[in-house]
């Protein structure tokens, strides 16, 4: 069932064919292929050492890789970041990344510095949208970004991606080292924001909420790509509820939106 659907229902924003990457001779993927149409939240989900932050590394240009990254029309073989993030791409990556010592809005503001470079003066309207969204942060504003909680500062992350106005917003971990509740809250915010109409990867441990939010899910083992299929057929399909849903699944039901 899953292994045949292919994620074609659609206008494809993102599509990768064929992408491996090595480190040394150790190949971390190998021949990953997916897709990402227009307003959906695609998940990937895999052990740890599967290849999913490689994969988003690859995407938007930090690692060398072959094959072909296709996004938004554009086809790239070797793709290039900072291209990439003028294009649309935003990447909120695992260890977030923040500057501690600066202000929530100094961060925040540093998300928008290539629209800022091209002359876009939009951006205090998109600063009150991040601001609608995460309502914390409006209240905090002018508090040092090392001094947030865990919670706080993936929300920094994801507002200072926002800043940007990507047209995919890829995700490495949203839940990392968080709280059960904050956990549901920050899965919470990225249905929003697919509502907003951000399209959204997301790589993420957490099989089970993972599968539940997304539209269409790849999971990933071992740098390759092992079975694939709408998020809520995955989720009920014996095979990965034996490999991920059934160690610790009373714990990923509370993280579970």
């Amino acid at each position: 069932m899953s292994d045949v659907s292919k994620n074609d229902q659609g206008k494809p924003l993102l599509e990768i064919s064929n992408l491996s990457v090595a480190y040394g001779k150790v190949e971390a993927l190998t021949n990953f292929n997916m897709r990402v149409n227009e307003g959906q939240i695609v998940s990937v989900v895999g052990p740890n050492g599967a290849g999913k932050t490689t994969l988003l590394s690859a995407i938007i240009g930090l690692l060398g890789s072959k094959g072909n990254v296709e996004f938004d029309g554009f086809i790239d073989q070797c793709p290039q970041v900072e291209r990439m993030v003028v294009r649309g791409l935003g990447l909120v990556p695992e260890k977030r990344e923040l500057f501690s010592s600066m202000s929530i809005e100094d961060n925040l503001m540093l998300g928008a510095f290539q629209r800022y470079r091209q002359g876009d003066r939009q951006l205090q309207q998109t600063l009150d949208e991040v601001y609608n969204i995460f309502p914390r942060l409006k209240e905090r504003h002018s508090q040092q970004a090392g001094t947030l909680s865990g919670g706080e500062r993936q929300m920094l992350a994801v507002g200072r991606a926002l800043m940007a106005k990507p047209k995919l917003l890829m995700l490495d971990e949203p839940s990392l080292g968080l709280a059960p509740l904050i956990t549901r809250e920050i899965f919470k915010v990225i249905d929003q924001l697919r509502a907003h109409g951000v399209s959204i990867l997301l790589v993420e441990q957490n099989a089970r909420a993972a599968l539940k939010l997304a539209d269409y899910a790849y999971v990933l083992e071992m740098g390759e790509l092992s079975m694939q299929g709408k998020g809520s057929d995955l989720v009920e399909d014996p095979r990965i509820i034996e490999s991920y849903l059934g160690i610790n699944s009373k714990h990923q039901d509370v993280l579970a939106v």
